[in-house]
C-alpha cells in the first residue's frame, strides 16, 4: 500500500468517527418525559412488550391507535395523552423509536397489527416527525388504517386528507402551516404550542389544557367516524 493510499484511508477514518461521534451527540440530547408520565407508566393498565408500549381500555374493543413519538423525545412523555384516550375505550399503542427518531423504523406500526389482531379499527398517528413517519407508513397500509391523527405535524405522503386529522397550537413555532394544504379535520389550538402534546417542553396554555382539548379532538375525530 502506497502512502498516498495510506493517508487517504487514514483521512477517511478519521472523518467516519467524527460523523459518528458528532450523531451519538446529537441524538443523545433529547427532551426528557416528566415525573407525571412516569406514573402513568406504572399503572396496571400498560404493558410493554418490545419497543411497544400497550395502553388496554378496562373494557377491551375494536378500536386502537398507533403512536409515533416527535423526534428526539422520550416516548413515555406522550403517555399522560394517551391515558386520556386509554379511559375512552381506545387502545393505544406507542412505539419507541430508535435514537428517538421515527426516520429510523416509519413501519413499525406492522408490529403492532400483528401483536393485536382483535383490533379492527386502526388508527395511526404521531407528533411532529413521528407525525410525518406515521404518515408514510399509513399510506402503506391503506387497507388496515383506517384513519390517521397528526399532532403539531402535516401529511406527508398519500393517506387520504378526508381520513386525517391534523391539531396544532396557535403558537406552534416548529410546524409549516403552508403545508397544510385541506381544511377538514383540522384543529387549532388556541395558546398551544408545539411540545405540549407530549410531557416535556416549555407551557404557553396549560398542558393539561392542551391535551384536554386534543383528546377532544382525537375522540371526536375517531368515535364520530
Amino acid at each position: 500500500m502506497n502512502k498516498r493510499l495510506r493517508i487517504a484511508l487514514a483521512v477517511a477514518v478519521i472523518v467516519l468517527a467524527v460523523a459518528a461521534a458528532g450523531f451519538f451527540w446529537y441524538v443523545s440530547d433529547y427532551y426528557h418525559a416528566d415525573e407525571m408520565a412516569m406514573a402513568v407508566m406504572s399503572g396496571t393498565a400498560v404493558r410493554k412488550e418490545g419497543n411497544l408500549t400497550i395502553l388496554s381500555p378496562a373494557v377491551p374493543g375494536d378500536t386502537g391507535l398507533i403512536f409515533y413519538p416527535g423526534g428526539k423525545v422520550e416516548h413515555t412523555a406522550y403517555l399522560p395523552l394517551l391515558e386520556q384516550l386509554r379511559q375512552n375505550g381506545i387502545t393505544c399503542v406507542l412505539v419507541e423509536m430508535p435514537y428517538r427518531l421515527a426516520v429510523f423504523n416509519p413501519n413499525a406500526a406492522e408490529r403492532a397489527f400483528e401483536k393485536l389482531p382483535d383490533i379492527q379499527n386502526w388508527y395511526m398517528g404521531g407528533h411532529s416527525l413521528g407525525g410525518a413517519m406515521a404518515g408514510s407508513c399509513a399510506s402503506e397500509n391503506l387497507d388496515r388504517a383506517k384513519g390517521l391523527v397528526l399532532l403539531g405535524s402535516y401529511l406527508y405522503g398519500t393517506f387520504p386528507p378526508e381520513r386525517s386529522l391534523i391539531v396544532y397550537g396557535s403558537e406552534d413555532e416548529v410546524l409549516d402551516r403552508s403545508k397544510i394544504t385541506h381544511q377538514e379535520y383540522v384543529v387549532e389550538l388556541a395558546g398551544g404550542n408545539h411540545a405540549q402534546f407530549g410531557n416535556y417542553g416549555v407551557q404557553k396554555i396549560t398542558r393539561k389544557e392542551q391535551q384536554r382539548q386534543t383528546v377532544e379532538a382525537i375522540l371526536a375525530f375517531i368515535l364520530n367516524d
